[in-house]
């Protein structure tokens, strides 16, 4: 009986050590990539806020090229939705403009259904270099609650969201500089 007390004791400090640190964690993340492109802001600027463009550069969209995808409101403009619906690597979830500064930043609300259930932000911001040369910066942050945080631990948010957000921009950057 002592032998199984002694066991029981072991097993609740090892789960403790495992499952009580990250609660206590900040679970804030934020990571940002940019390229440069050759073409002016302004070109990149009305591309990049229409949603329906993303299906040319993002990763994500490449995931499952038959995902569902509904867009509602006015494209290109703040409240403008795009939803998706698709496998299990792109799961379904919507994203909404929800601030456009024109020419220097649009803002993105990310909502998250499955696999699991979250919210985040996006951003493009746009840094001209020279008339048609332009630095665009894509930036995605948010936190990580509850038993998220636990994954947290395992995850490198960094380097995970970071790679999808740069390959994303090279894609751009070659599709862009082809037109």
């Amino acid at each position: 009986m002592k032998a199984l007390k002694v066991v029981a004791i072991i097993l609740l400090v090892i789960l403790g050590i495992i499952f009580i640190p990250p609660l206590f964690m900040n679970g804030a993340y934020s990571v940002e990539r940019q390229v440069t492109i050759n073409k002016s802001k302004s070109e990149l600027f009305d591309y990049l806020k229409i949603l329906k463009n993303q299906h040319e550069y993002s990763v994500w969209s490449k995931l499952d090229p038959n995902m569902s995808q509904t867009y509602k409101g006015t494209d290109g403009t703040v409240g403008a939705i795009y939803r998706w619906e698709g496998n299990k690597d792109v799961g379904i979830g919507e994203q909404e403009i929800i601030a456009i500064k024109e020419g220097e930043r649009i803002d993105f609300e990310m909502r998250f259904y499955e696999p699991f259930e979250t919210t985040d932000f996006a951003y493009f911001e746009f840094v001209p270099e020279n008339d048609s040369v332009t630095v665009v910066k894509w930036g995605f942050f948010g936190e990580m609650k509850g038993a998220m945080k636990w994954f947290g631990v395992f995850m490198d948010m960094e380097d995970m969201v970071g790679t999808s957000l740069q390959e994303g921009l090279d894609n751009m950057k070659k599709q862009q500089e082809a037109v």
